[in-house]
């Protein structure tokens, strides 16, 4: 058969599938009823089978390369169209965490580092200097409040198995809106000029460094820092993402570049609220962690310091690698 009369024959088909291709690439086809649009999809893969046949027969005979390219064209965009699956929420949600997140950090490197330079800069500063002058603490924190911490890490075992498994959901609860306050202030204060986000980070890094550095007391190091180690590598980490998100936001209103504030703040509220996707997830971590695992008197605190030392890998190891294949960089 020669070439002309091979296309006589089937062009009309052609244009027919062409038309088809069309309609289930365009993004339209989201409006239709997935009943119709099912419906479609069958009658296309029948058709996308058969135009095959034509492109195998085309080979074969030696046609034209104008006539082959066109028809293998078709079948790779009828390829991609058939064999295309929406991903679902789950599956958009495990890319976001397990790809994107971790890019889109390391893409916001410059306030990352700076929220991590106003938080953990404080909390190890005043982490060494109360364990150096403990009297220090009692600047930051009244008596009673101290005792109240001396008297929690102290008799904390006989606490927490008095607490039970009701117990332990209610605190997951309260750590969850606690962790989340805590990150949210931390974030939202960054829309006055990011002055905010650098308050909260500072005040928290202050607080809880002087707790840490007060309770290097060996009368209660073993039970308190047994207790913080699991979930710390959570709660902490995303209490300095919330204040990178913050920054990123402030910046944007103390300088704007070659937009104006509002449209600069909307650009930066898209990255910054993607950023805070992920430190609610954390701090939803933390809170489980801490209720379920850190609090529980069971386990003894060699286990605890063990399992604490892998969470801090893992999230430094994520933060670090993840991410890191083509096509998965955050946008």
């Amino acid at each position: 058969m020669k070439q002309a009369h091979f296309e006589n024959l089937y062009s009309q088909e052609w244009q027919e599938f062409e038309e088809m291709l069309v309609r289930l690439e365009s993004p339209k086809k989201e409006n239709k009823g997935k009943k119709a649009y099912s419906e479609e999809l069958f009658t296309f893969s029948k058709r996308y089978r058969r135009l095959c046949h034509y492109l195998s027969m085309a080979k074969e005979r030696g046609y034209s390369n104008y006539l082959v390219s066109h028809l293998n064209e078709l079948v790779t965009r009828g390829h991609a169209v058939l064999y295309y699956h929406k991903p679902t929420v789950i599956l958009k949600i495990l890319r976001f965490f397990l790809f994107e997140y971790p890019a889109l950090i390391r893409k916001e490197i410059k306030w990352t580092a700076l929220a991590c330079l106003f938080f953990f800069g404080p909390f190890l500063l005043m982490c060494s200097a109360t364990y150096v002058y403990p009297d220090l603490a009692y600047a930051v924190f009244d008596p009673d409040t101290i005792s109240r911490y001396e008297s929690m890490y102290d008799s904390m075992e006989s606490k927490l198995e008095e607490r039970g498994t009701k117990g332990d959901f209610a605190m997951f609860g309260f750590y969850i809106r606690n962790n989340i306050g805590i990150g949210f202030r931390t974030f939202a204060s960054g829309l006055l000029f990011g002055l905010g986000s650098v308050f909260f980070l500072v005040f928290n890094g202050v607080v809880l460094g002087t707790v840490s550095g007060h309770m290097i007391d060996p009368a209660y190091s073993t039970t308190f820092y047994s207790f913080v180690i699991g979930h710390g590598s959570f709660e902490l980490t995303a209490i300095a993402l919330a204040g990178a998100a913050g920054l990123k936001l402030g910046s944007s209103l103390v300088s704007p570049g070659r937009f104006k504030r509002i449209e600069a703040l909307k650009q930066s509220a898209n990255v910054s609220m993607r950023i805070v996707y992920g430190v609610i997830a954390m701090l939803v971590v933390a809170a489980f962690l801490e209720a379920f695992w850190s609090s529980t008197a069971s386990i003894a605190p060699s286990v605890k310091f063990s399992v604490g030392g892998v969470l801090w890998l893992i999230v430094i190891c994520y933060f670090v690698f993840l991410g890191r294949t083509n096509g998965s960089q955050s946008g």
